[in-house]
Parts: C-alpha cells; structure tokens; sequence
C-alpha cells in the first residue's frame, strides 16, 4: 500500500477487561496492509506496553497509528499525571505500579523498556499534570 493510513484507539484508564484489544487491532491492520510479521511482532508488543501503561498509570488517553509506505509511527498518549522521573522510569524492572496491579501480573517496570527496545525510534515527553507522550517509529 502506497498511502497513508491512520487509525487512533481511547484508552479508559482502569479498564483491564479490554487490555490488548488495541494491540490486536493494530496486528490485525498491519496483517491487512500485508506488513512483515516480524516487523508486525515488535509493533504488536511496543504497542501492548503503551497501552498496558496508560491503563495502569494514567487518568487516560489514547494510541494513535500511522502507516506511511517505509514507517510505522505508534503515538501513545494519556492527560496525566504525568511521569515525575523519566530517567528512573526507562530502568527495567522499575515499577509505581499499586499493589493490586502487580497482584494481577502486570506493572513488572518493563513497558517503557520494551517499547524503546522494540521500537527503531523512540521519544519520550512528560509534564508533571499534564500527562505523558510516547512516540514509538518502526522502519517497514
């Protein structure tokens, strides 16, 4: 496909009853438009750690594809709170998880590492207040 293609998901913070659900759509469109499936593998997974961080941490958000003919751009962003230390947050195994997340398996401190190891580029941008915004890039 020679165009572009765009596609943005809302992400309701809490609701674990739909985790993955956007992760999968994003698979299953870039399976449509006939995209590696290793390519699609470390998508699928940036994406799934986006999106497992805005329901665990923020107040909610959304997650925004854009399929351009030699890129994928994954845009995960919520309305806070915001990260309070970036540096420590990219840490793996660094967690602010609640207990209660954790209980359930998730929150181990890997979603921002993932998401920056899976992905070929990578940005970060967080305001205390204001909310976070991850910028994930994948060469197709």
């Amino acid at each position: 496909m020679n165009e572009s293609y765009q596609i943005k998901f809302d992400i309701v913070s809490g609701d674990f009853t739909s985790a993955g659900q956007v992760s999968r759509n994003i698979k299953n469109t870039l399976t449509q438009l006939g995209i590696d499936p290793v390519k699609i593998r470390k998508i699928a997974v940036a994406s799934y750690e986006a999106e497992m961080n805005l329901i665990i941490h923020s107040v909610g958000g959304a997650i925004q594809m854009e399929y351009r003919p030699d890129r994928v751009v994954v845009i995960a962003q919520d309305r806070g709170p915001g990260i309070e230390n970036v540096e420590l947050a990219m840490r793996q195994g660094y967690s602010t998880a609640p207990k209660e997340v954790r209980e359930m398996g998730f929150g181990a401190g890997m979603g921002l590492p993932n998401m920056k190891s899976n992905a070929d580029g990578f940005k970060i941008e967080s305001r205390l207040g204001s909310g976070t915004t991850v910028t994930m890039s994948f060469n197709i």
